[in-house]
């Protein structure tokens, strides 16, 4: 089998093992997205002369073959094919000779690798969002739902003040919506079409790059042919960055759950098929799901990392360290998008103990609430209302349990246990809904185009 590089010599065998390394895994995760993108380059060669059109419609069918052969897992790669690249311009030029041969012209292996990431992720980033807003909805509902169950609020993880479950799930809930502003930053920068930099120096032949980029749906041409090389693992390194920020909030989210499921404090439970056992303690019924997310968050973190530090101090142009940048974005994408589901499938489950969290609501977990009850009334002012009701918080022991809801829900202003802003929220996701729709409907459309059949990205 020849390499796209071949030069009549051969490299030692354990050299070309080492460099292939795990990547045959990682590249055949990206068969369909070097596929697309070589149907818009042959468009593109097509516009300007270098392809026939006869030519272009041989290798557009043989691309798409290539795609559907993939989808059966009959396009297998083996470590004599280097990488997708080498497969699929061999299989071309093995079908269709000369055509095969010029798919090649105008870009290098380094913009074509940058492509297939990029087409990629811009898929798998669209699915981490619609993901996050499923969960985000489900947080939602159990706000809705859990509203006025008064909770213990904590500070120092000692009972501080009156809470509610509601406050308590949309606090997540209002964290993944930002989170969501990062996520689409990420796909914005992304969202740039690196072909025609070649080996980021640009081709010596009139290509058209806005074509390509129009082609794929790309929002704009990454301009400056050097720079999409040094932007390779700057981008997947932002990508992973925002997933960090999503993971660091379903880990807390998970913390949180772990901690008010123990005996000790017994908020929530959980359904039996969301619980694992013991081999050794018969009446264990662990969480240990929820304990599985906050580890995979600190994978993600390592993944950031890791991009960052591969990237580090390298000089300007292609370097075979970025080779490395690949598996932890697929990696992190991948394991960013399941944890999202399994949090989603655990926030309709869970089940709400209002008796216990009731008794958790000690009378002196009000003790602020007096203070202002003292301001509003006798208009003392709040330092000696404070000290007043320090001095004696057996007064806060006659309280009436039905008090302790009124106290809660009368924090009315925005934001509070009183006022959720629910509505506002409800209304956030189902726009971004709607883009997220749009902007599936946008890429299936120039996709639909290039393949020549309809395509969905939705599943």
């Amino acid at each position: 089998m020849r390499t796209l590089w071949d030069k009549g010599y051969e490299v030692n065998e354990k050299v070309r093992k080492f460099l292939v390394g795990d990547r045959l895994e990682v590249n055949a995760e990206l068969t369909r997205a070097d596929a697309i993108g070589s149907i818009a380059h042959a468009k593109m060669l097509a516009s300007i002369g270098i392809l026939t059109e006869e030519e272009f419609e041989k290798l557009q069918e043989g691309l798409v073959e290539i795609i559907e052969l993939s989808e059966r897992g009959e396009f297998q790669l083996t470590i004599e094919d280097e990488d997708i690249h080498t497969k699929i311009e061999n299989f071309l030029t093995e079908r269709y000779g000369e055509a095969g041969k010029r798919i090649h012209t105008a870009r290098s292996r380094n913009d074509q690798i940058i492509l297939d990431t990029r087409i990629y992720t811009r898929e798998k980033l669209l699915k981490v969002e619609q993901v996050l807003l499923a969960l985000c909805q489900a947080l939602l509902d159990f706000s809705e739902r859990n509203k006025d169950v008064p909770m213990p609020g904590y500070t120092h993880l000692q009972r501080a003040m009156g809470s509610s479950v509601g406050l308590w799930s949309a606090s997540f809930l209002e964290a993944l919506l930002d989170d969501l502003v990062l996520l689409k930053t990420a796909y914005k920068l992304n969202n740039q079409c690196p072909l025609g930099s070649a080996a980021g120096y640009g081709v010596s032949i009139p290509i058209d790059r806005q074509l390509t980029s129009d082609l794929l749906g790309f929002e704009k041409v990454q301009n400056n042919t050097l720079y999409v090389q040094n932007s390779r693992g700057k981008i997947e390194g932002i990508v992973l960055s925002a997933l960090s920020q999503i993971m660091s909030d379903l880990s807390r989210m998970a913390n949180d759950m772990v901690l008010f499921y123990t005996s000790e404090f017994g908020f929530f439970t959980f359904p039996d098929e969301l619980r694992t056992g013991s081999s050794i303690m018969p009446q264990k019924k662990n969480l240990d799901v929820m304990e599985v997310v906050r580890a995979k968050a600190k994978i993600i973190f390592s993944y950031c990392g890791l991009e960052y530090s591969l990237i580090e101090s390298l000089p300007s142009g292609y370097s075979r360290d970025t080779k490395e940048t690949k598996k932890p974005l697929l990696e992190g994408l991948d394991l960013t998008i399941s944890t999202l589901e399994v949090c989603e499938l655990v926030v309709h489950q869970i089940i709400v103990n209002k008796d216990k969290l009731r008794e958790a609501c000690s009378p002196e977990i009000f003790a602020a609430d007096r203070a202002y009850q003292l301001v509003r009334e006798e208009g003392m002012p709040f330092r000696d209302a404070y000290r007043k009701v320090s001095a004696d918080l057996n007064e806060l022991k006659k309280m009436k349990p039905e008090e302790v809801k009124n106290l809660i829900i009368s924090r009315d202003h925005l934001g509070a246990p009183g006022n959720l802003g629910l509505d506002k929220l409800q209304k956030q996701i189902d726009e971004e809904r709607g883009l997220l729709e749009g902007e599936y409907d946008f890429l299936e459309s120039k996709y639909s185009s290039l393949l020549g059949e309809r395509i969905s990205l939705r599943n």
